[in-house]
């Protein structure tokens, strides 16, 4: 939750530090009629064993002091954290030195005099980059300091802190089970986490999509076939079930597999054997089992579109992913190590994640969950972000020109993304001159930085 600008002031303190003492209450006065927590002092004192990594602050001080001047103040805050926001005072006559203040590290300087609202102001910009830089350390110490399952699945919310607590306890038992999320949740992410915490981590992990595989062509995919078992079967094939012998079957999206083919995948689950086609040899199985799908397995038992037997030997343990919108104190953190991702894949650097941007971030409802996530977080760190209006894919009201408008707008931002911001890739993937990309780019409002 993004803190409004009383609640920042209210929880920063304002070091302010003047050896004439009239200056020194005149702005402490102001600046606390305008709502700032201020600590006044005549000289620095202890101020230096106050300071931290994690203060949230700023410092103000005069450059001419008798027992240590502003500049080494500076030089001693900057060896604390280079990153603490240190406001220099000077008289007309130290204008060189404040000059060489700022090319020293710091964050402003004010020439005396001076209107207190100029000071306020020059300290809430101070203040707003002192915060988000701490809570960009927050965020990488959060990923960089857990263990690696929560590298994985990024979060401190109680649902997702309870899901990676059941893969630690259940990874070693070998049970199978079925893994319930929506769409974009992480299904595999969660599936190939229990097997890699599992001592089936050395093994093969077999990761299925029951829906992408021709349904004349699974049973063989699945369970292998002998030379000669039907035409154009030309030599012997093992199967994935084979294939994955020690480690762990991934069967995504199985409520798309026949009904036919449900009884013999759950025939190969309680007797953990199979039979390739053509052939009365049995195989041993040994193997775990997760599954995942799209639908609601329990509507389809009762809609008899889906065997209920292999449901309920599937579903022995369920591991249930909480969608964004359930946790949205997570969508900070985890669009943060999704842009540390983006930051590897596309070498650039990630700009700085404003207020406005993580509010935006926790309203939005993320239907596409995970996945939209990252989508998001590839355009931020290409340079592309403009906010949630009208770049979703699945926009369709409007009339016809804008549906176009938005669906050619998509079509070409996930272009972008594909081929890392590159408009040379870009354009000759999509069969355009690189004029005629430019042009659509610049009537359709495409923020991007051209790499070419």
């Amino acid at each position: 939750m993004t803190l409004s600008l009383e609640q920042l002031q209210q929880n920063a303190t304002v070091w302010l530090i003047d050896d004439d003492p009239d200056l020194l209450h005149a702005l402490q006065q102001g600046l606390e009629l305008d709502g700032f927590n201020v600590d006044a002092r005549h000289e620095p004192g202890d101020l230096l064993n106050v300071l931290t990594n994690d203060t949230y602050g700023v410092v103000i001080s005069d450059i001419q002091m008798p027992t240590i001047n502003g500049l080494e103040l500076l030089q001693a805050i900057n060896e604390l954290d280079a990153a603490f926001p240190t406001i220099l005072m000077t008289g007309h006559g130290d204008v060189p030195l404040a000059v060489e203040a700022i090319q020293k590290g710091a964050y402003d300087f004010l020439e005396k005099p001076f209107p207190v609202q100029r000071l306020v102001e020059v300290i809430k910009r101070a203040l707003e980059k002192r915060r988000l830089v701490l809570e960009n350390r927050s965020l990488r110490e959060t990923i960089d300091d857990h263990d690696p399952l929560s590298q994985r699945l990024v979060g401190r919310a109680e649902p997702i802190v309870y899901l990676r607590e059941q893969i630690l306890v259940l990874a070693d038992t070998n049970v199978d089970g079925l893994i319930i999320g929506e769409t974009g949740s992480g299904k595999e992410v969660v599936a190939r986490a229990i097997h890699d915490f599992s001592a089936r981590k050395n093994a093969p992990f077999v990761a299925i999509n029951c829906a992408a595989v021709p349904v004349d062509m699974i049973e063989s995919e699945l369970f292998g076939h002998e030379s000669g078992a039907f035409t154009g079967a030309n030599k012997k094939r093992i199967g994935k079930l084979e294939h994955a012998q020690g480690g762990t079957v991934f069967l995504d999206e199985i409520e798309s597999m026949p009904l036919e083919l449900q009884a013999k995948i759950l025939r190969a689950i309680e007797q953990r054997t199979i039979e390739p086609l053509g052939s009365n040899r049995s195989i041993a199985l040994d193997v775990t089992f997760l599954a995942a799908a799209k639908d609601d397995l329990d509507i389809l038992c009762r809609e008899q579109k889906f065997r209920s037997d292999l449901y309920y030997r599937l579903n022995v343990v369920s591991f249930t992913i909480p969608p964004l919108r359930d946790r949205r104190e997570d969508i900070p953190l985890l669009f943060f190590h999704l842009a540390r991702i983006a930051r590897s894949k596309y070498r650039r650097d990630i700009p700085p994640l404003t207020p406005e941007i993580v509010e935006q971030l926790t309203q939005y409802s993320w239907p596409g969950n995970v996945r939209e996530l990252r989508n998001y977080a590839d355009r931020f760190v290409l340079g592309m972000w403009d906010g949630f209006v009208q770049t979703t894919p699945t926009a369709t009201h409007g009339d016809l020109t804008t549906r176009l408008h938005n669906f050619e707008r998509s079509v070409i931002e996930q272009e972008l993304i594909r081929h890392g911001g590159s408009l040379k890739e870009t354009y000759l993937a999509l069969g355009l001159s690189r004029k005629g990309l430019y042009d659509k780019i610049k009537r359709l409002g495409i923020n991007v930085i051209d790499e070419v």
